[in-house]
């Protein structure tokens, strides 16, 4: 997620995101609440799992989740899951908007970390401020290269001036790449 300006709220979000599984079958079963590879999705401890496999790291690209979604539980309920992401996405970034510095040169990525209940409904568990862009698969390199890449052009537009007075909120396409201009409030 890319934030170009606070102060108008502009947000952009990527759809190349990804979903991490942990390699073993969630339980709440008072005896397996110490089982961290049922509760904690962290490649540092997935990959010590028998189950890992370290082809795609535990990860599905959020495409292939929401495909997954639609074929198993509905379209709409899908629907309703991602917009209730967004909406999660848009009162996080209200509720820090008048503390934020807003200066017109920067912009801010963000990682959201979400985790989504078995009837779709969606929960905040943090927020990343500079989110990692380690990798751990060749597809994940990919991914990742290529958001940095759709991010640039988002900030540095092609008709930005060198040595001008413009910010990184100039950009006036509603979709770069997987980045869809999500809030605009200017």
């Amino acid at each position: 997620m890319l934030v170009t300006s606070y102060r108008p709220l502009k947000v952009w979000l990527s759809s190349k995101g990804f979903a991490r599984f942990c390699t073993e079958k969630y339980s709440n079963d008072l005896g397996d609440l110490d089982n961290m590879m049922s509760h904690l999705t962290n490649v540092a401890i997935q990959k010590g799992g028998e189950e890992y496999n370290s082809e795609h790291g535990s990860k599905w690209s959020i495409d292939n989740l929401r495909f997954y979604l639609e074929q198993t539980r509905g379209k709409s309920l899908t629907d309703k899951c991602f917009d209730e992401i967004k909406n999660i996405i848009y009162i996080s970034l209200k509720s820090v908007q008048s503390v934020i510095i807003n200066d017109k040169h920067c912009f801010e990525m963000y990682g959201y970390d979400i985790l989504i209940e078995d009837n779709l409904k969606p929960w905040l568990i943090e927020v990343n401020a500079s989110p990692s862009l380690s990798t751990t698969t060749e597809s994940d390199r990919v991914l990742k290269m290529n958001v940095m890449k759709e991010v640039f052009k988002i900030v540095i537009p092609p008709d930005w001036i060198e040595d001008s007075k413009h910010g990184a909120n100039t950009c006036k396409e509603l979709q770069v790449g997987s980045f869809s201009l999500i809030i605009d409030e200017s």
